[in-house]
């Protein structure tokens, strides 16, 4: 399958870096076959790639059994195999051989899952398709044996015994926090996961997502350090902070590859990926190269140049994303099922034009120039003081370069209270987020000239997520308070705490009265930012929000 995203979209590596362990043992009596091809050892189908690869699916569930590269078993840590969501349980396998490409085709109520190899690499391709919700499948786990790639890196948890919120975020003895769910990138920044070490690289390069949720910008698993061993996911759909519905379908490729200790070769990343080898294998819900289209613009006028843009195209049933040229704006998106779909400019990650396109299959739906009204930019607003950028993000503000791969909580992180002074670093001063039971009430400190203070003028939050309906309520100089404002659309669970200020960008206004302004110029007034809603907990899990951008408009 040949859909991805174009490869304009800059990504990146993401390595665990990694000490193998000493004195690992090659499992006895696991050498390699001497050519390509499979048998059935009675329990479990044993392919042979022909190259250093060997590995075995289990004929009663459709787990993957045993990875072996090398001689060496990789497979599996507690007890556990590798497979989709928590193993499928019975199911329906079968392998086929068609010249040089292996098929393991695993039948599960309505899911179908594959695993393909080809003669002479150490990769596994697979695919899972996921019909509706009658079965549970909304990962591959690829278990990893303890002792074989170790590390610290940030969502490693070995060493954090103690829990801090849930079963899934951990402390460290040093006041540092780990999870699973700490990534710290987005789908679009990076192709493949995994470990090296000992001179061996393990990795899964993913699909392009196109049957996945949550866009370009979405951040979900990736991978997880433990005790007794450690993951490398393929996210096919997760619920955590999510802001689309789920989507159903064929996804993949994806890839498990082996290596020598490089990154895996470019050729298996989604946008660059050919698999026409895989046309005539017959697996459910399989479109090809020819049964795609393409979408290209020639140029976006009315941009920032000093940010960068990303094109989007969604709709129920895919999604696709491409990086914008940075010198006009130019965009290629391919691999795109046939379908109409909406098409989103991003400023950063702030949603500055909607339109619709038409793909059909084979062909090039070729756009002219988008022209972004300045209106739908929020940056281009005269303002008498803006704390952050209209980005779509919280970068910038307090905390916010820490959020993505650790608690609120951690010791690495500034206090999350303090007032702030519009003049004297604002941004750097003002917390990433809000909370009900943190931090509510800040107040911020601001100046105006007389003429300023004789009108009425209009107050803008914008926030990125919000957990709880965490939304803000202001009084200016205790002289006005607004209304509390009705909560927006935003994912129903965690994000705050878990890695993630991904949701609906909003932006809520406030106009506040000339009467509330001091009119001693020599004076400061005070903004204070309360968080209101009735929901949440406390603490951490307290209603709050993320901070796009604050401003006053003149």
């Amino acid at each position: 399958m040949s859909g991805s995203q174009g490869r304009s979209v800059r990504r990146r590596t993401f390595v665990l870096g990694a000490t193998a362990a000493a004195g690992t043992a090659a499992l006895a009596g696991t050498a390699r076959a001497a050519a390509f091809g499979w048998s059935d050892d009675g329990s479990n189908y044993v392919v042979d790639t022909g190259a250093d690869l060997v590995f075995k699916v289990s004929k009663t569930n459709g787990d993957l059994t045993s990875l072996i590269y090398r001689g060496t078993d990789y497979q599996g840590y507690g007890g556990m195999n590798s497979h989709i969501e928590s193993g499928l349980g019975t199911s329906t396998v079968s392998i086929e051989q068609s010249g040089t490409t292996i098929l393991i085709s695993v039948a599960h109520g309505t899911l179908r899952h594959y695993y393909a190899a080809r003669s002479g690499e150490n990769n596994i391709y697979l695919w899972t398709d996921k019909a509706d919700t009658s079965v549970s499948a909304t990962r591959y786990i690829l278990r990893v044996k303890k002792g074989l790639f170790l590390n610290d890196e940030p969502d490693s948890y070995t060493y954090a015994p103690t829990t801090v919120e849930a079963s899934d975020v951990f402390a460290k003895s040093d006041g540092q926090t780990r999870s699973k769910h700490y990534s710290g990138l987005r789908v679009m920044d990076y192709d493949h996961v995994g470990w090296t070490g000992g001179g061996v690289g393990l990795w899964i390069v993913r699909s392009n997502h196109e049957k996945a949720s949550g866009g370009p910008f979405y951040r979900s698993l990736l991978r997880h350090q433990s005790a007794d061993g450690g993951g490398l996911y393929e996210i096919l759909y997760y619920g955590q902070n999510q802001t689309e519905a789920q989507r159903f379908g064929l996804q993949g490729p994806y890839v498990i590859a082996l290596t020598n200790g490089g990154a895996p070769s470019s050729s298996l990343f989604p946008g660059t990926l050919t698999t026409s080898w895989a046309d005539s294998l017959g697996m459910s819900g399989y479109v090809g190269a020819g049964g795609r289209g393409r979408v290209a613009g020639v140029g976006i006028s009315g941009r920032n140049t000093a940010y960068p843009y990303t094109v989007g195209l969604a709709n129920s049933d895919a999604q696709y994303w491409s990086s914008a040229r940075a010198s006009d704006g130019w965009f290629s998106i391919g691999g795109v099922l046939p379908g109409t779909y909406t098409l989103t400019v991003f400023k950063g990650e702030l949603a500055v034009y909607t339109g619709s396109v038409t793909v059909t299959a084979g062909g090039t739906t070729t756009l002219n120039t988008i022209a972004i009204p300045s209106s739908n930019d929020p940056g281009n607003a005269s303002a008498i003081w803006r704390i952050g950028d209209w980005n779509g993000t919280p970068a910038g503000f307090k905390n916010a370069g820490l959020m993505t791969y650790a608690h609120p909580s951690d010791v690495r992180a500034a206090s999350w209270t303090g007032n702030v002074v519009v003049g004297n670093d604002e941004t750097a001063s003002f917390p990433c987020y809000l909370w009900k039971d943190v931090n509510s009430g800040i107040l911020v400190y601001f100046k105006l000239t007389a003429a300023q203070a004789a009108a009425a003028h209009t107050l803008r939050i914008g926030v990125t997520t919000a957990y709880a309906n965490g939304r803000p309520q202001v009084t200016v100089n205790d002289a006005w308070t607004s209304a509390i404002p009705s909560p927006p659309t935003q994912p129903s669970t965690r994000s705050l705490t878990n890695g993630s200020y991904r949701g609906n960008n909003h932006t809520f206004t406030y106009s506040v009265p000339a009467s509330a302004w001091r009119t001693d110029t020599g004076q400061y007034n005070v903004l204070r930012i309360d968080v209101a809603s009735g929901s949440g907990t406390t603490g951490y899990l307290s209603a709050g929000t993320a901070i796009d951008a604050i401003d006053l408009l003149a």
